[in-house]
């Protein structure tokens, strides 16, 4: 038998509401931006999903029969307030109560976030998503009330699902925005009152609660394509703009000094207030979360001249030849997720906390258990690079947790891309009969957490 993780080590499982619950008309919620999106050739809508709603308690006792002891669930904004700055929804509100404490019947920790892109639709059409300031203080409101419900009940907290996401060409997707929203002064903006509201939540959890709350990251380790030092140094500015430059706010309580230059030599502008700082000078972070699924190269040469380096990507990325990948160009690099606990942690020295990973591919049952074996080496290489970030980098880590380890669909809806440990029996066309049918890998993650993470075989 290998080291086992230390005592208390959190193992679990990561979702979002828009992904599990379904019951998109029912309970009093009201719409989301997510139900502007129909159904597909390659995505479900959003009516069922996996339709949590009705089957939790089926669900927990999964979680709970592979000795998860940590769920990170999300609370729908639209379905405890439904037009996002109106009355709250006391059914809504009752619903997460009853899911709160069904987890914590199975001793399983909740864990809670409280946006995962799924703007309530009226906040999105009066006032186009988080360009407004409105909108920001809609948020506070509404995460201070989940805060006074849930608080005593959910010891570890996150405001936004992959926060960095609003650094980038997309942002506006993530913000609910409309219209607009993609020019570099307005994705500055988002980002900005993003990490506001944040400040804010953050700041109200630790003055009126015992519980933890950090910020998360969706962290992707990004190298150098080449020896060239420019491939290096394009490489080094996409961790400054779109990691560095948040997590010094998490944990100093300011941007980026090369960001702040950069966004003054360029004129952006992105509604920065007196008022702002001094909440950023309140906020402390307790753990640092963040998903991690793959790794990038850079190709300096493939971006434009006066390219922002928070468009980098969109240009420069290129496929590396010493990685697998999955049939969606998703590639398996465990080194860099080592790279990333260590190195953030050297950094600032606030506990690390992997609460997304895992890879999706597509299977079908036919009536025999899927022989996930490509799963378990997914996994097992993550969490045995996690271990050597812990004993041998010395790195503190609160626990480690799957993504989406029941099937649900995928970001953009497709059912058809799996990470689960346990298949929902669906598909995009078809919701079938949902039936949960664990995977090979289901027993395998039971026995490594049964061993606290000493049995990888």
């Amino acid at each position: 038998m290998e080291q086992q993780l230390p005592s208390g080590f959190l193992w679990g499982n990561s979702t979002s509401s828009m992904q599990t619950e379904g019951a998109t008309h029912e309970g009093g919620k009201g719409a989301s931006v997510y139900d502007l999106r129909k159904a597909g050739p390659n995505n479900a809508d959003w009516d069922v999903t996996i339709d949590e709603y009705h089957r939790y308690a089926e669900d927990y006792d999964l979680m709970r029969a592979m000795n998860m002891n940590c769920y990170r669930l999300q609370i729908s904004w639209s379905r405890v307030c439904p037009d996002g700055d109106g009355e709250f929804n006391p059914e809504g509100i009752a619903f997460y109560h009853r899911l709160i404490d069904a987890l914590i019947a199975r001793n399983i920790t909740p864990m809670v976030c409280l946006y995962h892109f799924d703007m309530p639709l009226t906040l999105a059409q009066k006032y186009n998503g988080f360009l407004s300031r409105h909108v920001v203080d809609a948020f506070v409101r509404f995460g201070k009330r989940m805060v006074d419900e849930f608080a005593d009940k959910v010891p570890y907290w996150i405001t936004f699902n992959e926060q960095n996401l609003y650094s980038t060409s997309y942002s506006r997707v993530y913000a609910g925005c409309l219209t607009g929203g993609e020019s570099d002064q307005e994705i500055y903006t988002i980002a900005h009152h993003v990490m506001v509201a944040h400040a804010q939540v953050a700041n109200y959890v630790h003055a009126t609660t015992k519980a933890q709350i950090g910020g998360m990251l969706a962290y992707e380790e990004c190298y150098a394509a080449t020896a060239n030092p420019r491939d290096n140094q394009f490489a080094r500015q996409i961790n400054e703009f779109m990691n560095r430059n948040l997590l010094d706010v998490y944990a100093h309580g300011h941007y980026s000094n090369q960001v702040m230059t950069y966004a003054r030599n360029h004129h952006l502008d992105f509604d920065f207030t007196a008022a702002d700082q001094r909440d950023f000078d309140q906020l402390k972070s307790d753990f640092i979360a963040f998903s991690y699924y793959r790794s990038g190269l850079i190709d300096a040469s493939r971006v434009p001249v006066n390219t922002i380096p928070n468009r980098y990507v969109d240009y420069g990325s290129v496929h590396n030849s010493y990685t697998p990948y999955n049939e969606w160009e998703w590639n398996v690099d465990p080194l860099g997720f080592r790279d990333v606990l260590t190195r953030v942690y050297n950094e600032y020295g606030i506990p690390m906390f992997p609460i997304e990973n895992g890879i999706g591919v597509r299977e079908k049952n036919d009536g025999h258990e899927i022989q996930d074996d490509y799963r378990i080496d997914y996994h097992r290489q993550h969490i045995q690079a996690m271990k050597n970030a812990i004993f041998e980098d010395g790195v503190q880590v609160l626990g480690y947790l799957g993504w989406g380890l029941i099937d649900i669909p995928s970001s953009s809806g497709n059912v058809d891309k799996r990470y689960g440990m346990v298949y929902v029996n669906r598909t995009n066309r078809d919701v079938k009969n949902l039936k949960r049918i664990p995977k090979k890998s289901f027993n395998w993650f039971k026995r490594v957490i049964a061993s606290n993470g000493a049995n990888l075989s």
